[in-house]
């Protein structure tokens, strides 16, 4: 380990040391906002102090032991001291590694609620079933890690399919896993009604927007057009009798939402604000990393078939991601919602191209 980085680790430690103080602080204590403030940096700090002293731990043994060894023992010793350095060494160099891990900026947005966006793309009636099944396997990796999931805005079509969907996910670390579904997803199988037993490829496109609150950002009154029209059903018939549908416009970049879901127009309203504040988020965000698109556009792309990020092959039970070149063959699993290793190696692939930028 170079100096710059124990230097660097040395001054978490200060910090560390400094937020226990502040957390036994009465004004802390008497200030909820700051309290909680003051508690989660302490909680990102304990994990890499920790790994640390266990680091120095491990360094000071190869020290004192390579120290004996240098001088008159017997055999056993020789032996047990040779042991000991070799088992320090490697815990040493473990440590190491996940000390570089530990010190990868994390995603600020990473334990937020988020806000998933499924659009059927290329493929016609295919592609509104493929956009269902999306729906149904986000929901069920939801259920699976105990987070909450609230339809905001759904459009189904005659067929059984989805014309386009929102819904938010709730619960802790909801954005750090589903932000790698971000971007195309194409199928290939054979729809239900082909006779010939053809295979058809279809695509459906998601977009992943972490669920912000008011105070991040800004929207003025004057800059949005609330429209209000009866809620659509299948095939455009109305489904209810009161006009409860609402559609915003903001008119400075143009984003458009609609909420239907709700019987009540306010309701709807609160839920299409929330979407709309969380794409006015990432517009903010691209803004504040110098990119010229939204990340929400880099994320959906144009919907074409030869556009994925992962494909799902039921003639080969075979799902794909195409970022990191990574084959399951348990396709009715991942489409049951078992995401885990797809996304666990996203994750790991992630923190490794972090580590050599910043290498």
């Amino acid at each position: 380990m170079d100096d710059s980085l124990r230097r660097r680790l040395d001054q978490i430690g200060e910090a560390f040391e400094a937020t226990l103080e502040q957390l036994a602080d009465p004004e802390v204590l008497g200030d909820q906002d700051k309290y909680r403030e003051v508690a989660t940096r302490h909680s990102e700090l304990k994990a890499i102090v920790e790994t640390y002293r266990e680091y120095v731990a491990a360094e000071t043994e190869i020290a004192e032991a390579s120290e004996l060894a240098d001088g008159d023992v017997d055999d056993d010793m020789a032996g047990y001291l040779d042991t000991t350095i070799a088992e320090q060494t490697a815990l040493r160099d473990r440590l190491d590694q996940e000390l570089r891990v530990l010190l990868v900026p994390k995603d600020p947005d990473d334990d937020k609620d988020v806000i998933i966006e499924i659009r059927s793309a290329a493929g016609g009636d295919e592609a509104a079933l493929w956009a269902a099944d999306l729906y149904r396997m986000y929901e069920r990796y939801a259920e699976r890690n105990g987070w909450g999931v609230e339809a905001i805005n759904v459009s189904p079509t005659d067929g059984g399919g989805l014309k386009d969907a929102t819904i938010a996910i709730k619960g802790k670390g909801a954005y750090s896993r589903f932000k790698f579904e971000a971007g195309p997803h194409r199928v290939q199988r054979v729809p239900k009604t082909e006779s010939q037993g053809r295979v058809h490829t279809s695509v459906g496109t998601v977009a992943v927007l972490p669920e912000v609150e008011d105070v991040e950002v800004e929207i003025h009154d004057n800059d949005l057009i609330v429209e209000t029209m009866r809620s659509q059903g299948p095939g455009g018939q109305s489904v209810n009798t009161t006009d409860s549908a609402v559609r915003i416009t903001h008119t400075p970049t143009g984003i458009v939402v609609s909420c239907q879901d709700e019987k009540s127009q306010l309701q709807n309203k609160l839920k299409a604000m929330r979407v709309l504040r969380a794409r006015l988020y990432q517009i903010q965000l691209a803004e504040q990393l110098g990119e010229r698109a939204s990340v929400r556009r880099s994320q959906v792309g144009s919907g074409e078939r030869a556009e994925k990020i992962r494909t799902y092959n039921f003639k080969e039970n075979r799902v794909t991601d195409h970022r990191i070149g990574l084959t399951v063959h348990n396709l009715p699993d991942v489409l049951d919602g078992d995401l885990a290793a797809i996304h666990e190696a996203l994750a790991a692939d992630d923190v490794a191209r972090k580590l050599a930028e910043g290498a």
